[in-house]
């Protein structure tokens, strides 16, 4: 900003400066629920963040309202924020929206997708391929989770819709809550770096109807290994209850 001949170096303004601080929190405590760190259904205590993140109420409550506009916590009234239950009902809503949301953002991606698209789809897939998930090492865990989210965020990224990604983004991270707490430690029953390889190569040789198809299929077998894990572990606190 110049006034005068003077050029004044113009500070980020207070609500700039919480709306950073509020996308930072947002983005830690989104991962803490993905990772299952903040139980479902679980109470959550405002002092009790606002000590851990050094904050304010203010930008801490824009964090959970962000959250709650997403799906991973809930705002009760007069009671305040709670981690978003899980359920076998909404585990099949995600996964039937999933399938058909990122499938018909895959078809249109592949129509007007650029040779720059192709070559994110491939180096996504690439190096999700090259990183071994190791138990015994929660570094590699969290690596395969980033790496995995931007190969499926890639396929669709030439889509030209916006509105279509947002909602995508928004599936994903409720649907990897559910494959991140319930399938953590189980093994998996299928190939599934042979169904990403499959995935990418059929899209970026525009192979639409066989890329799309795929692509449901591999959504739709997460979500029946998913809904057996749930239902496990449901039937287990249950269980654990009537003793």
């Amino acid at each position: 900003m110049i006034i005068g001949d003077m050029k004044v170096m113009q500070q980020p303004s207070e609500d700039g400066e919480k709306k950073t601080i509020a996308s930072r929190v947002s983005h830690e405590i989104r991962q803490a629920i993905l990772r299952g760190d903040m139980k479902p259904g679980s109470k959550i205590n405002l002092d009790r963040l606002r000590t851990a993140y050094d904050i304010s109420l203010s930008p801490l409550r824009e964090a959970l309202s962000r959250l709650v506009a997403d799906g991973l916590v809930e705002l009760e009234d007069l009671r305040g924020y709670r981690v978003a239950p899980v359920s076998t009902s909404n585990l099949a809503e995600v996964t039937r929206l999933r399938v058909e949301f990122e499938s018909l953002a895959l078809k249109h991606s592949i129509e007007q997708g650029d040779l720059e698209w192709e070559s994110d789809v491939m180096r996504a897939l690439y190096r999700l391929n090259r990183i071994e998930r190791d138990p015994s090492r929660p570094e590699s865990l969290e690596a395969w989770e980033e790496a995995h989210n931007d190969f499926h965020r890639q396929l669709i990224q030439g889509c030209g819709m916006p509105l279509l990604l947002r909602f995508c983004s928004v599936l994903h991270n409720l649907n990897d809550r559910y494959r991140r707490i319930f399938l953590a430690t189980n093994p998996g029953d299928r190939d599934v770096r042979g169904e990403h390889s499959t995935i990418a190569e059929a899209a970026v040789a525009r192979r639409s109807p066989e890329a799309c198809e795929t692509l449901r299929r591999h959504i739709d077998r997460t979500g029946t290994n998913l809904k057996k894990a749930l239902a496990t572990a449901l039937n287990d606190a249950s269980r654990s209850e009537g003793d």
